[in-house]
């Protein structure tokens, strides 16, 4: 390996190391607030019940799994077309949360109203940031290996699709947590 090459793979693995640095802390913040959701739990048992639909979210959840394995293609075969699968995925998974969001704030749960207002939209509202912010990357990342494939860095394809898979894995703690608790509850 040349010492120009030696010099290029330490920082991709730095800025690797960065990204994963920030997911454990933003996984540390997820915690808190998992836990919080967590305690306060069974007061809020009775109104998740009454107005969760686990089945519809569940749908839009496959979604959003199935984008880890499309992020994990496009990884691997450095292509953009498995990026905008995707994005879509992701896109057709935050509709479909906007849609839970209207159904419960036209049913009068609000953040605040109750305690489950404010846990619940407090917990997936700052997920669905992130996943907000993933789709920015993936559309940045697409957009930059269409006009010039061999000019972006390996990095910033393993990154993205770290930033990506740990936006999957927090929904599959939340999804747990929030939607299959209330039905196990």
């Amino acid at each position: 390996m040349s010492a120009q090459a030696g010099a290029v793979a330490f920082r991709s693995d730095r800025s690797l190391v960065g990204i994963a640095l920030f997911i454990a802390s933003e996984s540390l913040f997820f915690l808190g607030i998992v836990i919080a959701y967590v305690v306060f739990r069974e007061q809020s048992l009775a109104t998740a019940k009454a107005h969760l639909d686990v089945g519809r979210t569940a749908i839009f959840s496959v979604l959003l799994f199935a984008s880890s394995g499309t992020v994990a293609v496009a990884t691997r075969r450095r292509s953009p077309r498995w990026l905008a699968l995707t994005a879509l995925l992701g896109g057709a998974f935050l509709a479909g949360q906007g849609l839970e969001y209207a159904r419960l704030l036209g049913a009068g749960l609000r953040p605040g109203s109750e305690m489950f207002g404010t846990t619940f939209f407090t917990l997936t509202g700052l997920h669905a940031v992130h996943v907000l912010v993933g789709l920015v990357l993936l559309v940045t990342l697409f957009a930059a290996s269409a006009a010039r494939p061999r000019r972006v860095a390996n990095a910033a394809w393993e990154g993205i699709a770290l930033y990506w898979h740990f936006v999957d894995a927090v929904w599959v703690v939340v999804f747990s947590v929030v939607y299959l608790g209330t039905i196990i509850g």
